[in-house]
């Protein structure tokens, strides 16, 4: 995912507009986590949805975790306790027979998309909470499928190397990390294992060209927005996220991949609006007024922006909030409250009221420097973005004569980026704020030779070609659940030199490049970027060009 303005990638905490947890950070998985790990499909959890080509602003939006409503607790026997299988120890020779309460021993070969250890029990796929590659794992099976088994871990019977203490005391809990008990290094090869098992599965690339995973210094504190649920406890507010597959509020303080001032600020939010009694919504009776703390701090600028996410417009003891919040919080640049009236899994409504203060805060991206209104979305990980962004442009292959478009292009970062190095670029967006925002950074940053569109790419990339607008390199950064199948169709119509395509979801990526490459294109090379970690995404660049231009 990117700063373009969309909503990306990562996911459980990873939208800004669903309270959908980031994929990958389910904590018990659902049948449908399960089916798309093996047919590489966006994990249920993680899904946000599949928006229009070119709505990548909507679609990629970063996640709050959402409970899930149908959740029944742990499967039961048909009989009922009283008729459970007393715990036996499974035999190879008659998996078919496999039932709930069995125990099996498990070596686990790589990690799956939910950030689950993955390892095979006669051919069929076992899903288990917890482990990590290359340990044995004795474990109790919770679920068996035609295709997959779930199982809890009992014992780690070869424990690997590469196992750690979990720095964060909610971890498993939260839902929003996977793999804290990873090390970073063994996080890395995990993730880089994740991509090439896509692009053997579902490209028929078993030896993909994949270089070395980017990874970060310092692997903590790089979160820039903390985009937290309220909920009144006994002991008082929390903010926080949801744990895995319930209605559980759980609170988040002192999150160690947020960086210290977002959480910081986060508490003293909190504190306010409990000192002054403001009523916190409650979601099963659709009553109370502040749903959601979002808090944003520029890296740069070090300006903090605060947004309430409030049920109405009616503010009580609105004068006395804003005076307690400026003294709470001396970075503060910008507070708004945004109106979501309606009751559903949607963060953000229409309406935005800039309560103190800047309608925006700044930040920069290298020499770019932008605006970021409270709803406009910004990568959560401003460090490895760059990194992300300089694998795009080595793709891109620019000598200054090409003519790009950055179909899916949010804010239009990526296409700011790419800007000085390319004779004209053009971006696509549907959200037509998000289009505003592109058009104002790109006056703001002189890029006079980027101009952006508000539509859907599938639609308007036939009509330029039909005027004689032919662009030399494409660049699509969409949603997980990836690219618009008549989005694809226009590419191989168009047939541009190049195609670049950023994409957090390795599965739908591999897919859609298997169609690229049917359509003539040649896959280069794939570079994954560690845009989250302690989660279980990874953010991939590939480089494809026309094969009769290779």
């Amino acid at each position: 995912m990117t700063p373009n303005g969309k909503s990306r990638k990562e996911p459980n905490r990873n939208s800004e507009q669903k309270r959908v947890r980031p994929t990958g950070q389910a904590s018990t998985h659902s049948n449908k986590s399960k089916q798309a790990s093996l047919k590489g499909g966006t994990p249920g959890n993680g899904s946000q949805g599949k928006p229009r080509s070119g709505s990548a602003y909507a679609g990629k939006q970063e996640g709050l975790n959402r409970p899930n409503k149908g959740y029944k607790g742990k499967p039961k026997h048909p009989g009922g306790a009283a008729h459970a299988p007393a715990q036996r120890i499974a035999s190879k020779e008659f998996a078919d027979d496999l039932r709930i309460g069995d125990q099996i021993v498990v070596t686990i070969k790589r990690l799956g998309i939910n950030g689950e250890g993955v390892g095979y029990y006669r051919r069929k796929a076992v899903f288990i909470e917890n482990a990590i590659p290359n340990e044995v794992i004795k474990a109790e099976v919770t679920k068996v499928e035609n295709k997959f088994i779930t199982a809890s871990m009992k014992q780690i019977e070869k424990r690997s190397p590469f196992r750690v203490d979990a720095p964060c005391p909610v971890f498993g809990i939260c839902g929003g990390c996977q793999i804290q008990h990873l090390s970073y290094e063994g996080q890395l090869a995990g993730k880089e294992d994740i991509v090439r098992e896509a692009f053997s599965r579902y490209a028929g690339l078993p030896d993909v060209r994949m270089k070395p995973i980017l990874g970060m210094e310092h692997p903590w504190g790089y979160r820039n927005k903390a985009q937290l649920q309220l909920r009144m406890e006994q002991e008082g507010m929390i903010a926080g996220l949801y744990a895995a597959d319930s209605h559980k509020l759980i609170d988040i303080t002192g999150c160690p991949i947020q960086h210290p001032k977002l959480n910081e600020a986060v508490d003293r939010v909190r504190n306010v609006l409990q000192r002054l009694q403001i009523p916190v919504y409650k979601e099963k009776s659709n009553q109370g007024l502040v749903r959601t703390i979002v808090v944003r701090l520029g890296f740069q600028s070090e300006q903090l922006q605060v947004t309430l996410v409030t049920s109405s417009d009616k503010l009580p003891r609105r004068e006395e909030l804003v005076k307690e919040l400026r003294l709470a919080l001396p970075e503060l640049a910008s507070l708004a409250m945004n109106i979501n009236p309606k009751n559903t899994s949607l963060v953000f409504g229409n309406r935005t009221i800039t309560l103190w203060g800047e309608d925006s805060i700044q930040e920069s991206l290298g020499d770019l420097d932008f605006t970021l209104s409270p709803r406009a979305f910004f990568q959560l990980n401003p460090i490895q973005t760059v990194k992300l962004y300089e694998t795009v442009r080595t793709a891109a292959g620019l000598t200054g004569r090409e003519t790009v478009v950055d179909a899916y292009c949010g804010t239009g970062t990526i296409g700011l980026w790419l800007a000085p190095y390319a004779h004209e670029v053009r971006g696509i967006e549907s959200i037509p704020e998000a289009v505003e925002d592109a058009k104002v950074n790109a006056a703001r940053n002189g890029r006079d030779n980027a101009s952006f569109y508000e539509g859907y790419a599938e639609e308007l990339l036939p009509r330029w070609v039909k005027s004689g607008f032919s662009p030399d390199v494409i660049i699509a950064d969409p949603p997980r659940t990836g690219l618009d199948a008549r989005f694809l169709e226009a590419v191989l119509r168009t047939k541009p030199k190049r195609f670049v395509y950023v994409s957090c979801n390795p599965s739908t990526l591999a897919k859609d490049c298997k169609v690229l490459m049917d359509g003539g294109y040649a896959l280069e090379w794939v570079q994954p970027v560690d845009m989250f970690p302690q989660t279980s995404h990874v953010e991939c660049t590939v480089s494809l060009a026309k094969k009769d231009t290779v």
